[in-house]
């Protein structure tokens, strides 16, 4: 499950209220801080918002558009990706006061748990102000048209469809996993956990020379888009073991079992699922001190250690849109929904073992 924690490279030893201070996301933070409340006699546009208001439950509000400044752009939207992992959560009420600040996205609105507008992919247009006529990622919930601070939107590359785009976020997830891993030529990788950020993990594992990839999931449907993304498939009975680096992206006690069965001596196992307000078993006794594993924890809210002193935010966004080039990636979008529709279609997209992977939400 995707988790978009404020801190974009490293809290420094701050609080994550002062370590967003004069940042991107502070700004993005500002700028939403801005919106004159619905009702006031304003001039300004309004656009539609999706807003999560109590448990399991959701609706479209009005907002009024702030007037950008001179370093800010107004963007219509065009898609945005619905998230079934952190935003299933927030859905369901399950993100843990503890967790509160540190889950904020960076153009949220409200608070946790009730009412609060939250989401991370959305992709559209710049129609005025700086990059005014280009395609752009940003890190927005799910709304018609916003004001954002320029330096938070990412150009997406020409070649690379707007719809497909919507799955940045989820590439740079993966990619950080990645380095998190130290995967690297001629490893035996698995992957537990079929969802759209496992197999990007599994599709990025495959490219690295000589790697032999698995995939291991209950929903043998996922099978046909692993092996389009050069890896293996397996249930989690007949998964290989003595692999070298492990991923466990499943979410689910059993699958992190899995994962760490999966694993050789001294092997790595990345864990990458989070389970919000769960207390989750992980079976840490019988070999797994006399094989030696390393259980690491992997978090896209901050730059992997290996690669944090040359990369920050804007370059690792810039390298996952990049990623996205490749046109067998569409097979992870297996649905669209109206935005006017979203609202009615979240508790079955939401529901436990809903079928297909990404959502995008199209706009008019």
């Amino acid at each position: 499950m995707i988790n978009r924690r404020i801190s974009e490279s490293s809290l420094n030893g701050k609080s994550p209220r002062a370590a967003l201070e004069g940042s991107p996301h502070e700004k993005v933070a500002d700028t939403a801080r801005r919106s004159p409340a619905i009702g006031i006699d304003s001039a300004n546009e309004t656009a539609r918002a999706l807003w999560y208001v109590t448990r399991g439950q959701a609706e479209l509000r009005p907002v009024v558009l702030p007037t950008p400044r001179s370093d800010e752009a107004q963007v219509r939207t065009l898609w945005t990706g619905l998230s079934r992992g952190t935003e299933r959560l927030v859905f369901q009420g399950r993100v843990s006061f503890s967790e509160s600040e540190r889950m904020r996205a960076p153009a949220q609105e409200g608070d946790f748990p009730f009412p609060v507008k939250y989401g991370y992919c959305a992709v559209g247009v710049v129609e005025t102000g700086p990059l005014e006529g280009r395609t752009v990622f940003a890190l927005h919930p799910h709304q018609e048209r916003f004001v954002a601070p320029a330096e938070s939107l990412h150009p997406i590359p020409e070649t690379l469809p707007a719809r497909r785009a919507v799955l940045a976020a989820n590439m740079e997830t993966a990619l950080n996993a990645l380095w998190d891993s130290g995967a690297g030529p001629g490893d035996r990788i698995v992957v537990v956990g079929a969802g759209v950020v496992g197999l990007l993990v599994a599709y990025l594992a495959a490219r690295i020379p000589g790697t032999e990839v698995t995939v291991v999931d209950v929903d043998f449907a996922r099978r046909p888009v692993a092996e389009r993304f050069g890896a293996a498939f397996s249930r989690p009975l007949d998964a290989p073991g003595e692999a070298d680096v492990v991923f466990h992206a499943s979410a689910t006690p059993a699958g992190l079992a899995c994962a760490l069965a999966c694993a050789g001596t001294e092997a790595t196992v990345v864990e990458m699922s989070w389970y919000g307000d769960r207390m989750v078993p992980a079976p840490l006794g019988l070999d797994f001190h006399a094989r030696r594993l390393t259980l690491i924890s992997s978090q896209v809210g901050r730059i992997a250690p290996s690669r944090r002193p040359r990369w920050d935010g804007r370059r690792r966004m810039a390298k996952a849109l990049a990623l996205l080039a490749d046109e067998r990636l569409d097979a992870l979008v297996t649905e669209e929904v109206a935005f006017e529709d979203l609202p009615a279609a979240l508790p079955r997209l939401f529901a436990d073992g809903a079928p297909g992977l990404a959502t995008a939400i199209r706009y008019r």
